[in-house]
């Protein structure tokens, strides 16, 4: 991957979660706009098809904006960047992202402590 050691990983999208898929996405690409199609399907572990699925949308609904540049290759290449919709995107899918995670988080101690005090009452048989 192409970012620092201390950037913060990118959000892991679960199979068929679109919100943190684009969530994802547009967190790595604010880190890294140079990135290529494939590089950013390599760093959020997606398909090539479902990055291209969800880069297309965010250009379509005008939250992030490509523009072309030149590679050392001579190879034309496009740099994503967020546009001001496309932030506030970011930090709305964030907060639903981090409320639906801490909801998950109290959900499964509940559980853990449920299941920790059947143990303790069937003692230490397997």
């Amino acid at each position: 991957m192409l970012e620092h050691p201390d950037a913060a990983k990118p959000v892991a999208a679960a199979p068929g979660d679109a919100e943190a898929a684009r969530l994802a996405v547009l967190r790595l690409l604010q880190r890294n706009p140079d990135l290529s199609q494939r590089q950013l399907s390599a760093a959020l572990g997606l398909s090539l098809g479902k990055t291209h699925y969800v880069l297309h949308s965010l250009l379509d609904r005008g939250l992030v904006k490509a523009g072309n540049f030149r590679r050392s290759d001579r190879k034309l290449a496009y740099a994503y960047v967020l546009t001001p919709s496309g932030l506030r995107e970011k930090l709305r899918l964030t907060r639903a992202f981090l409320r639906r995670k801490e909801a998950e988080f109290v959900e499964l101690e509940s559980t853990i402590a449920s299941l920790k005090s059947e143990l303790g009452e069937q003692g230490t048989r397997p």
